[in-house]
């Protein structure tokens, strides 16, 4: 009875040291395979922090409106309504500093401007002429419109990091605009006067812009350097118009 008893406390001895082998066997695997995974998640993590910082471009979608004036205007004509505009596009961006805090970007988009004013177009013989209206004339709408592709080439400075997308920023450049339609309508109490495809038209625009601003919005500004008109004239004198347009850009990522 004794001798079972004594074989008894043996095998319980035996099996509490195996239960406590296998316990500290376990935690040890345990954290030999969480130190592995700690050290693989910490190398991902430090391998992804610099394919982002490595790639960090501000590629942007634009739309801007626009409030459109006119320069250079020839004596008698001026702006009576409210004329608008709107442009969108893409720009890719190229960074230049190893911060890249400064980039260059080049682009392409679109943009319509409308001109209410008081020059009229007609068309005489399929060729169009000009004329101020007279301020007695009572008419319900006097404007040209135009739809162009166009291509900016800006330089950039901005605080910007691959962590923080809202920042300060001063983009600006030269814009290169080609017209692909155009539309000058007249409309008083005896009907609409239509001239599409206007050859006195110049197809290549160019100008300088400025944008400025923090986060998302920022105030734009775009003074064309060359006239709007190529050949047209009032009564022998040149129409040198250029545009002057200041508004509203919308950057989104």
């Amino acid at each position: 009875m004794e001798l079972r008893n004594v074989f008894k406390s043996d095998m319980k001895q035996s099996l509490h040291k195996s239960n406590n082998m296998r316990l500290f066997f376990s935690c040890l695997f345990f954290l030999t395979i969480f130190n592995i995974f700690s050290q693989e998640t910490t190398t991902l993590d430090g391998a992804l922090k610099v394919k982002i910082d490595s790639l960090y471009r501000e590629d942007q979608f634009y739309f801007g409106f626009m409030y459109n004036t006119l320069t250079n205007k020839p004596e008698g004509l001026s702006q009576s309504k409210l004329s608008t505009g709107f442009s969108l596009g893409f720009l890719r961006d190229m960074p230049v500093n190893k911060n890249r805090t400064v980039a260059i970007a080049s682009g392409i988009g679109f943009s319509y401007n409308n001109y209410n004013q008081n020059l009229a177009i007609y068309k005489s013989d399929q060729s169009p002429t000009y004329s101020i209206i007279n301020p007695e004339t009572t008419f319900n709408k006097n404007k040209f419109s135009q739809f162009l592709v166009e291509v900016p080439i800006e330089f950039r400075w901005r605080t910007s990091t691959y962590e923080n997308h809202k920042f300060w920023r001063i983009y600006g450049g030269l814009k290169l605009s080609y017209l692909i339609y155009d539309r000058s309508i007249f409309e008083d109490d005896q009907g609409k006067i239509l001239v599409t495809g206007n050859k006195d038209f110049n197809k290549l625009l160019y100008g300088t812009y400025i944008s400025l601003g923090y986060n998302t919005i920022n105030v734009y500004a775009y003074y064309g350097l060359n006239s709007l008109f190529k050949t047209a004239k009032i009564e022998g004198d040149p129409i040198a118009m250029k545009s002057l347009n200041i508004g509203l850009i919308f950057y989104i990522l």
